[in-house]
């Protein structure tokens, strides 16, 4: 097989390099590079595209291989790459962060804590609301992040990521504003709901693979993580998208970290307006800072300035047409056992160790512990810890679990062998879950530590399981790996979703502590026993490897 530079403009030895191909926002990261490379490379490849690749990167050991145009990403300087992937990363966590951040002030205060500061009113006193009410303009923006990527990525592949991310920011903050300015649940529900759509295009799940060495590889399907795909090259991405990523996870216990000081201090309404103004200025610092990433090299003029190309041209960039399919595509993954069952069972984990101890905070121990919102607030470092541990954890020790075992058989191993770490996840979040209510009902009217240590560990657990299944599902249909996650991250999101609206039916019908039970029995019978019959069966329902 022929190897040709990836996107050259240039002129070739052998054969000219046709217009870039649509870049599929699915692609391993390959960590090793074949010692010979360089030297294939280098043999294919004109002497003015040598010079100019030695000139800019120092090396011909480049894989993909950049084009002679300086609008390509490729040939980013490496501050302008990383100041952009710093917005696209912020951006990502910005989806999830907003959701959760109104937390802290859905309910009423303690009448002790009212009588220690300046009192502003509650969402659930403004609106006229209970508690769990309030609860559902976080669980509705739950559900358009699950749902709205299936829109926004057709639409990003054929005019770009800059004008999306820019009209994102632009009707975000608009959203935010009319939140702020909303006088009854209906109305701020609305914008709620639109500003969940507008700033998810870079929100998503990246997928982990791994090569036929054992190492880590990552497939993207977001626009978020497309942007780390275009812009940097393959021995560097998996740092940069464990970035990507961690800052999508830590979103939803970040939002009610730091808004429970402004909820406290200033009132919930200015949780809205500092949205507003953190999205106008992502907005700024997009417009200067965030150059297009879509590039097809063949359809650029190179006699225009490649500043200009990048940040002032709005047109379409591929003219491929749509097609309806490509914004359901997705969904069709629900007929693949390997991939439905896994989804489902990873969907439980999130709602009982993510959006339970999360959501129902406020509920479970505001009042219980006469808590101020700044002090709710602080409750939710341990889903922060928790959850950067359980990234590690789940990252590494798969990683290593994959190599040991190739070590030992010689054959890359099947994709079920990695199944048996996500029971390591079941049972980190099983104990979380158990710790967290159990602990809540004995603590009385005073604080204690175990509960939030609880959070932690389901925290843990839950990205344990995050990295196994998703992973596990990827190897199974590596070629369908894009509409993979999107199916995983729309089934986790919507049954997310769901579970506000009967998590406090059953705290007040079964008990806080013995919910802990119906949790458990749900994780069992959704996630472990599903999850036992794919690690038997898996092989004789997916293709073969």
């Amino acid at each position: 097989m022929e190897l040709r530079p990836h996107r050259a403009d240039g002129d070739i030895l052998e054969t000219p390099v046709p217009a870039k191909a649509d870049i599929n926002l699915v692609e391993s990261i390959e960590t090793g590079i074949p010692s010979k490379h360089a030297d294939i490379v280098a043999s294919r490849l004109s002497r003015s595209h040598r010079d100019f690749l030695m000139e800019h990167h120092g090396t011909l050991d480049l894989d993909p291989i950049p084009s002679m145009d300086l609008a390509d990403p490729y040939n980013w300087p490496a501050w302008k790459k990383m100041a952009n992937l710093i917005l696209v990363a912020f951006h990502a966590c910005m989806g999830t962060f907003a959701a959760s951040g109104i937390i802290p002030g859905y309910s009423i205060r303690p009448m002790k804590v009212q009588l220690l500061m300046r009192h502003f009113n509650s969402i659930a006193e403004d609106f006229g609301v209970s508690i769990n009410k309030a609860s559902y303009l976080t669980s509705l923006q739950i559900a358009i992040l699950g749902g709205a990527p299936l829109f926004w990525k057709p639409l990003s592949q054929r005019y770009g990521r800059r004008p999306i991310f820019l009209l994102s920011l632009m009707c975000s903050c608009v959203c935010n504003i009319g939140c702020a300015k909303s006088t009854n649940y209906a109305s701020v529900a609305a914008c709620r709901a639109l500003q969940a759509f507008f700033i998810s295009p870079a929100s998503g799940k990246s997928c982990v693979d791994a090569d036929e060495e054992g190492s880590r590889l990552t497939t993207v399907t977001a626009i978020g993580s497309a942007i780390v795909m275009e812009t940097t090259f393959k021995k560097d991405r998996a740092k940069y998208m464990g970035i990507w990523t961690l800052m999508v996870t830590v979103g939803i216990p970040c939002g009610p970290f730091i808004f429970g000081f402004v909820a406290h201090r200033a009132g919930y309404v200015w949780i809205y307006w500092v949205l507003a103004m953190i999205n106008g200025g992502q907005f700024i610092l997009y417009l200067f800072f965030g150059p297009e990433t879509r590039y097809i090299g063949g359809d650029e003029n190179p006699k225009e300035p490649a500043w200009k190309r990048e940040y002032l041209s709005l047109r379409r960039i591929d003219l491929t047409p749509f097609m309806w399919y490509e914004f359901v595509k997705p969904l069709t993954m629900v007929m693949q056992p390997c991939i439905a069952i896994p989804a489902a069972a990873y969907a439980m984990v999130f709602c009982l160790s993510n959006v339970l101890a999360t959501v129902e905070v406020p509920t479970l121990l505001e009042r219980r512990w006469g808590l101020n919102p700044e002090q709710l607030g602080l409750q939710f470092l341990g889903p922060i810890i928790g959850s950067v541990l359980g990234e590690q954890l789940g990252g590494r020790m798969s990683d290593l679990w994959m190599r040991q075992r190739e070590r030992k058989t010689r054959k890359r191993p099947e994709p079920e062998y990695r199944l048996w770490l996500s029971y390591i996840g079941y049972f980190l979040s099983i104990v979380g879950l158990i710790v967290f209510l159990v602990c809540t009902q004995l603590s009385g009217n005073r604080w204690e530590v175990a509960p939030i240590i609880g959070i932690a560990i389901g925290a843990a657990g839950n990205q344990v399981v995050t990295t196994v299944l998703i992973t596990f599902a990827v190897d199974c249909y590596p070629e369908e790996a894009g509409s993979v996650g999107v199916f995983i991250t729309f089934v986790r999101q919507i049954w997310g979703f769901l579970g506000p609206f009967w998590f406090p039916a059953m705290f007040e019908n079964v008990g806080v502590a013995a919910s802990a039970g119906v949790g458990c029995a749900l994780i069992v019978g959704a996630s472990v026993v599903p999850t036992i019959i794919v690690h038997w069966q898996g092989k004789k329902w997916r293709p073969s490897q």
